[in-house]
C-alpha cells in the first residue's frame, strides 16, 4: 500500500482515523486497483497531481485534518480530474445533504465492504474503458 504500478488504475483513500483507513484500504486491496492511503485532502491533492500515477477512485471521509475537509476534496476531484469515481463517506449526517459534487456517491458509516466493492468495480471498469 502506498505505492502505485506505473498505469494501474489506483484506489486513493483518504481517512484520518487510521483503523478506518486501513479496513478501506484493505478492502480495496481485494480488487483491481492498487491502493495509495492518506489521511488529508492535501495529502491526496499530492498524489493525485503526480503524474506517473493512475486515479480511478477516491475514497474519502468528510472530516480531515488541515484547510480542506472531504466535501472539499470531492468538489476539487470532480472539477479537475472529472474521470476520477468518488466516494464520500461519514458517521455523521452533513455528508447526506451537503454541498456534495453531482457525480459523487455517499456512503454512510459504517459502509459495507460489498458497497465499496461494487464502486470499485466501476472504477476499475471505468478506468479501462478510458
Amino acid at each position: 500500500m502506498g505505492q502505485a504500478l506505473p498505469d494501474c488504475p489506483v484506489a486513493l483513500v483518504v481517512e484520518d482515523d487510521a483503523a478506518v483507513r486501513n479496513l478501506a484500504a484493505a478492502v480495496l486491496e481485494e480488487t483491481d486497483l492498487d491502493v495509495i492511503a492518506c489521511d488529508s485532502a492535501e495529502a491526496a491533492i499530492s498524489v493525485l497531481e503526480r503524474a506517473d500515477v493512475n486515479v480511478a477512485l477516491l475514497f474519502a471521509d468528510v472530516r480531515l485534518p488541515g484547510a480542506m475537509d472531504g466535501l472539499s476534496l470531492a468538489q476539487t476531484v470532480e472539477a479537475r480530474w472529472p474521470d476520477v469515481r468518488v466516494i464520500v463517506t461519514s458517521g455523521y449526517d452533513e455528508g447526506r445533504n451537503a454541498r456534495m459534487p453531482e457525480h459523487a456517491v455517499f456512503m454512510q458509516k459504517p459502509w459495507r465492504a460489498f458497497d465499496v466493492l461494487v464502486q470499485a468495480e466501476r472504477a476499475t471498469d471505468a478506468a479501462r474503458a478510458a
